[in-house]
């Protein structure tokens, strides 16, 4: 029987090896600007025959790399093979001379530069948009204020309702927490202090990570995406600082975008102006983005052409383990297979099939 201490010895083994790569469907820069590029991916052998490219999202303070993690493990990977035309938008790095863009900044200017982009690409002009957390909202924001270019809305674990976003919307809304000494000292406000305040929502993760991690010592394909997720984890991205106040002021404490009341660049961003096919995900045991902060988005749409799709998992789980694979890889793909703006393949705007 295998104690403590062999376990210890297997996963001293599997770290000497190093961590595995990430990030690895070959891509090509096709545009970039500042810190932030637009990736374009490809996979040998495969000609893409979706007519309609997809744009990803990913949250601003996170690397893109989740949606692509290891081999069969990625989203993009998956998407790619299927012969759907895939982008995906690197934030890259900001350096202290970005404290001082805003959000209007990055949901105008580089998300919106990335969806013309794409556009341009695409033979009608338009591009399905998924957004992956905070990079949801940001898509939100964005499709509500400039849709011309939009195919469809992917929120994707996103926060809407910021008043139903749990104990973040607590902490970020008491008089003591002052988003303007936070910014004026930092600048940009470094990732480890925000990383800090999500082990917080869950204290006992970590522990029981411990655990799972001595448990499946000897399971090498395990220790291979568990090393790769917590890669990703521990590797963040700073918050431009005024994007940070932004981000505070107006969703988390005024809650613009439910209120009505969001703007981008003075331009009115309301959620009943979005009209385009809209699919909301949410997950289950997601502790970061809670099911009612997400699904909000449904009820203030004008689409008629709206659904919902929940599944189990958190809020990182669900969109890189091999189960995503089966579920909501598939899901997605189906979803925008209905929805390719060529009518003549006469596909049925079908929900998806999970819990709608």
């Amino acid at each position: 029987m295998k104690g403590p201490i062999d376990s210890l010895r297997a996963l001293a083994r599997r770290l000497g090896r190093g961590l595995p790569p990430v990030g690895q469907t070959p891509h090509d820069v096709v545009f970039a600007e500042n810190k932030w590029r637009l990736l374009r991916f490809r996979a040998p052998g495969v000609t893409p025959s979706f007519r309609t490219p997809i744009l990803l999202v990913p949250s601003l303070i996170n690397r893109w790399y989740i949606l692509d993690l290891q081999p069969g493990r990625s989203l993009i990977e998956w998407l790619v093979a299927r012969g759907h035309d895939v982008y995906c938008i690197d934030w890259g790095t900001p350096g202290a001379e970005d404290r001082f863009l805003t959000w209007d900044d990055v949901c105008d200017r580089y998300l919106g530069r990335a969806v013309r982009q794409v556009a341009r690409r695409s033979p009608d002009g338009v591009a399905h948009v998924l957004g992956y957390c905070l990079g949801g909202t940001l898509a939100t924001t964005y499709t509500a204020a400039r849709p011309d270019h939009v195919a469809s809305l992917v929120a994707l674990a996103a926060p809407i309702d910021f008043a139903r976003a749990g104990i973040m919307a607590t902490w970020t809304r008491t008089p003591t927490f002052d988003v303007g000494a936070i910014v004026e000292a930092f600048g940009n406000v470094p990732w480890p202090l925000m990383q800090a305040s999500f082990q917080m929502l869950k204290p006992t993760l970590t522990a029981s990570k411990l655990v799972a991690l001595l448990d499946r010592a000897w399971d090498d394909e395990f220790l291979d995406g568990f090393l790769a997720t917590e890669r990703w984890g521990n590797d963040n991205v700073s918050f431009p600082g005024a994007c940070y106040r932004d981000y505070i002021d107006r969703l988390y404490r005024g809650n613009e975008l439910c209120a009505g009341t969001m703007t981008m660049s003075g331009r009115p961003a309301r959620l009943a102006d979005i009209d385009c096919p809209t699919l909301v995900v949410s997950f289950g045991a997601d502790h970061i983005v809670p099911d009612a902060c997400a699904t909000a988005l449904l009820d203030h749409i004008a689409s008629p052409d709206r659904d919902l799709l929940r599944l189990p998992g958190g809020h990182v789980g669900a969109v890189v383990s091999r189960r995503a694979a089966d579920r909501l890889w598939p899901m997605l793909s189906q979803w925008w297979a209905a929805r390719d703006t060529d009518e003549e393949r006469g596909i049925a705007h079908d929900p998806p099939s999970g819990d709608r």
